[in-house]
Parts: structure tokens; C-alpha cells; sequence
């Protein structure tokens, strides 16, 4: 089990990452690719990304084993601002915590394979080590997490919605306590199923809550209780039952009206940074029922995103959902089930109100 001790600065300084982290998001997907758990999810992307890989993943299996410790360097805070940026603050590791990190990891895996030569080169600060570890990671990053990134987005805008809710209604106490099942919040402590027995303390720096979609399972946090906390935790993938055929009347732009008909604009406009069922047929004036068909709709073209939160659900807009109200965005490739609602959507056409 891991313990998170907070203090009431602590508490105050709790936080949601503003978006996706490149870096967790590539080495933990590195993990789903080498196990079989979650095929629901996880299948046809494993599949889809191998067919794209060359040889990365004999370079990253030297320093991110199956399970078990990986560096922290490989997921610097600095995830946050795009790849560029996450590898630059990999390359400017100092030797030395790579080197006490690197010792871990052959510590950690008692019986293996010695660490093969060129990792040591990265404690010595040679340039061609970093640039071999940097390619791959780029390189992997390309086949696995960049055809997919918004979709990842969406998910995780989709758990930013939920938890940000919880904090606005609850404060930081209702927002851990939001978090998902294998997270207990019994203040002033946070449990969480993991895989060793492990105590982190706080100590009034506040904590990053991380939400990622290619977390599996238990959360992952630095193994160095130095570094500023984080807690990366696994985005709910279970969608709300889909709904059937709408009903109703409502008024928004109109070519959005047109395309998707006027009542279905109105509720993809209301959904917004997020709402309730009962709050999307609020702002658009149409009853609960019809809010739901509506959205439901909407979620099986791609446009909205749903997750169950207790009682109800929130629906949040993916980013097609908000380059379609917003007249237009670059968005990228999502997994093939996705695309075949969409095409199914586009063949059979909106049913308008």
C-alpha cells in the first residue's frame, strides 16, 4: 500500500495537471504494450502501434523493465510542455542522479541481464547515449502515443471535468475523495493499492494529481521523495450506456444547426467545459430524456466523451466535439473503434429535430 501524508498546506496545494504529460504517458504506454491485461482497451492499439515500431523497444526495455522501478529522469515535470521540452530536460539530467538512479534499477532486478554498455555512457554525460535513448523515445512516441494523442486528451479533459467539479463543490477533501476505487482518501491520508509498502510525505509542497490513460491499475509516483510530488492515476475508460434517438427543439449556430440539427447543436453547445445530463437539458431547454439522446448520440460520434461519477454522469466535449463548435481545429488520429463510429455517423446522417 502507499500512504500520502498531507498537511493542511498540503491540502491547499493540491492541483490538477492542466493537460496529458508526454513523457508518463509514452512509458507507461510502454508497459501496456508488453502485457496483455486490458485488451478492451488496449488490444487494438497494441497491434496497431507494433506494426510501426523498429527497434525501440529493445532500447527502452534496457531502462523501463516490465514492472517493477523505472528512472525517474525518464519522466521529468517538464512532460507537461510537449516532447521537445520533455527530452531536452532528459538530456540535462545531472550524471550524478542518473547515476544513483540507474543503480537502482540494476538493484532492482536481481538475476537479470546486466544493464547493457551504452546506459552507462549516460552517466558519463556522452552525447551518443543520449542520443540513442532520446531517438528511441521519440521514436516510440511516434508510433504509439502521437496518432493517438487526441483521443488521450479527451479522456483526460474528460477526468480534469470530473475532478474539477469535485473540488468546486467539495474543496480539496470532496476532490480526493472523487479519485478512482484503488484511491481511499481518510484524512489527512491518501491510500492507494501499489505494488511495495511505502509511506510518502507531503511536507506542505502540495501534490500534482496526474491523471493518465495508459495507467493501469495502481497510481505511479516518483520513487525519489525528493522531486515535487506527483500522483499519476488511470483515467476511467468505461463510457455510459449510449442512448437512442432524440427528440426536441433548441437553437444554436446555424451551419452548426445544419450539420448536426439545431437541437443537437444546442446541447453540444450547453455540454461546454462540462455538465450533467440534467444540467445539458437545463441549458438547452429540452427535457432530461431528450438531453440524454442527445448525448448520447453526440458521444457515439466522437463529439462528447462521458463518464459515470457516482449517481450521474458528466459529459465533456473531445476535441472534434470542440473543433466542430468552434468552427474548426487541428485534431488528430483516435483508435479505429472511434473512427467507425464516426464514418457510421457521417454514411447514416444526423437525425435533426
Amino acid at each position: 500500500m502507499l500512504r500520502i501524508h498531507f498537511t493542511g498546506a498540503d491540502l491547499a496545494g493540491v492541483r490538477m495537471a492542466a493537460r496529458p504529460d508526454v513523457l508518463w504517458e509514452t512509458v507507461l504506454s510502454f508497459h501496456r504494450l508488453r502485457d496483455r491485461r486490458g485488451a478492451l482497451v488496449y488490444g487494438e492499439w497494441r497491434s496497431e502501434t507494433r506494426t510501426r515500431l523498429n527497434g525501440e523497444t529493445r532500447l527502452l526495455g534496457a531502462l523501463v523493465p516490465q514492472r517493477g522501478y523505472f528512472p525517474d529522469f525518464l519522466t521529468p515535470p517538464e512532460g507537461l510542455g510537449g516532447l521537445d521540452t520533455a527530452l531536452e530536460a532528459v538530456r540535462e539530467t545531472p550524471p550524478a542522479r542518473i547515476g544513483t538512479e540507474l543503480a537502482l534499477l540494476a538493484a532492482s532486478r536481481p538475476g537479470a541481464a546486466p544493464l547493457p554498455g551504452w546506459v552507462a555512457g549516460l552517466v558519463e554525460g556522452r552525447p551518443e547515449p543520449f542520443s540513442r535513448l532520446l531517438g528511441a523515445l521519440r521514436g516510440y512516441h511516434r508510433a504509439a502515443i502521437e496518432p493517438y494523442w487526441t483521443y488521450i486528451q479527451s479522456r483526460v479533459e474528460a477526468d480534469r471535468a470530473v475532478r474539477g467539479r469535485a473540488l468546486l463543490d467539495g474543496g480539496a477533501d470532496e476532490l480526493l475523495a472523487s479519485l478512482p476505487p484503488t484511491l481511499r482518501w481518510r484524512s489527512p491520508v491518501l491510500e492507494a493499492d501499489y505494488p511495495v509498502d511505502r509511506d510518502l510525505y507531503l511536507d506542505g509542497r502540495g501534490l500534482l494529481l496526474q491523471p493518465s490513460f495508459f495507467c493501469r491499475g495502481t497510481p505511479v509516483v516518483y520513487r525519489d521523495p525528493g522531486l515535487p510530488p506527483v500522483l499519476v492515476y488511470p483515467v476511467t475508460h468505461s463510457d455510459a450506456p449510449a442512448a437512442g434517438e432524440p427528440a426536441g427543439g433548441g437553437a444554436a449556430s446555424s451551419s452548426l444547426g445544419r450539420l448536426v440539427g439545431h437541437t443537437r447543436s444546442a446541447v453540444l453547445k450547453a455540454i461546454g467545459h462540462g455538465g450533467t445530463t440534467s444540467e445539458l437539458a437545463r441549458r438547452a431547454g429540452v427535457s432530461l430524456a431528450s438531453a440524454s439522446q442527445h448525448a448520447g448520440v453526440l458521444r457515439e460520434a466522437g463529439l462528447v466523451v462521458t463518464l459515470r461519477q457516482g449517481s450521474s454522469v458528466l459529459h465533456t466535449l473531445t476535441p472534434l466535439g470542440a473543433a466542430l463548435l468552434h468552427g474548426g481545429a487541428q485534431y488528430g488520429r483516435i483508435p479505429q473503434q472511434q473512427q467507425q463510429r464516426r464514418r457510421s455517423y457521417a454514411r447514416n446522417g444526423p437525425v435533426t429535430s
